[in-house]
């Protein structure tokens, strides 16, 4: 299992982030090559914003070319495992760093492959995009296209997880109740694919708590926010009561401090266990669970 010092991890952080755009992985994969559904004929430009004096992070929004990058970890080093990762935003823009791209590159440090997912925006001004339709798909088409192409990354098919933070939180969710074991008739490669994740990771998600229905084939879950943060304190009981009752093993940490949206900085505003090794727990479960050895 992997441990390390909260010390030792915020130096990797800094390692990670100390520069002066957000890191970057290996080459951009679009999800739909020929064009996303609902996306044929939109041109206008995807848009990237820095930080400014309200906010400390970057932010990604008018998304029509949904995709994925991946952060592969040295091959000496790699244990098979894949992380989707879908960064929050409240569907309206994606903070692309400190809920996915840091988020990446530490999951490298612990030898886990981690692709950050660029989905459709339903609430962004002026979308005609929704969560359960075009955002839940494009999840769905990224854990197809890691599984398509496992051999190439490096992965084992049947460790592909999603992990989501704040509103990509609930589309993790949803990619965790809503899937399908693929076409094997197809002539698309992705599409013999089947795109149930093997495990979820759930960051402060988003959601109405009504919406969370789960069963029996729900994967393994690792939930986890601060009591202070009015999304957590709403979801997290309801999400962990209907995990339990539909018998899924889950594991759940609710931080007194830390309230919404901390991800992964190089320097918080406080520095709290939520905020500074949270990513420790998150190891633990995954060492517990098999994840963190081949």
């Amino acid at each position: 299992m992997f441990h390390t010092r909260p010390a030792v991890a915020l130096w990797i952080l800094t390692a990670m982030l100390g520069r002066a755009s957000p890191p970057e992985g290996g080459k951009e994969v679009p999800l739909w090559p020929s064009g996303a559904p609902a996306a044929q004929g939109v041109t206008s430009k995807e848009i990237v914003e820095g930080p400014d004096g309200k906010r400390d992070h970057y932010i990604v929004r008018n998304i029509h070319n949904p995709s994925i990058t991946p952060f592969l970890p040295p091959k000496d080093k790699a244990n098979g495992t894949a992380v989707i990762i879908a960064p929050g935003g409240g569907h309206r823009y994606l903070a692309i760093d400190i809920e996915g791209t840091a988020v990446a590159n530490y999951l490298n440090t612990i030898g886990v492959s981690a692709f950050v997912l660029k989905y459709r925006l339903a609430r962004e001004e002026g979308s005609h995009y929704t969560v359960e339709g075009d955002a839940l798909h494009d999840a769905q088409q990224a854990i197809r296209t890691v599984r398509s192409r496992a051999a190439e990354w490096g992965v084992n098919p049947e460790k592909v997880g999603i992990m989501g933070f704040s509103a990509g939180g609930e589309l993790a969710a949803l990619a965790s109740m809503k899937y399908d074991g693929g076409n094997a008739a197809a002539s698309d490669p992705v599409e013999k694919q089947g795109c149930r994740p093997d495990f979820q990771i759930l960051i402060y998600p988003g959601g109405n708590p009504d919406m969370f229905v789960f069963t029996k084939d729900t994967p393994v879950t690792f939930l986890l926010g601060a009591d202070n943060d009015p999304l957590t304190a709403r979801n997290a009981p309801a999400i962990y009561l209907a995990l339990k009752k539909a018998g899924v093993p889950t594991e759940m940490h609710v931080y007194v401090d830390g309230g919404h949206g901390f991800g992964i900085r190089e320097h918080p505003k406080q520095k709290l266990p939520s905020n500074t090794s949270w990513y420790l727990r998150l190891a633990d479960w995954m060492g517990d669970r098999g994840l963190l050895t081949r």
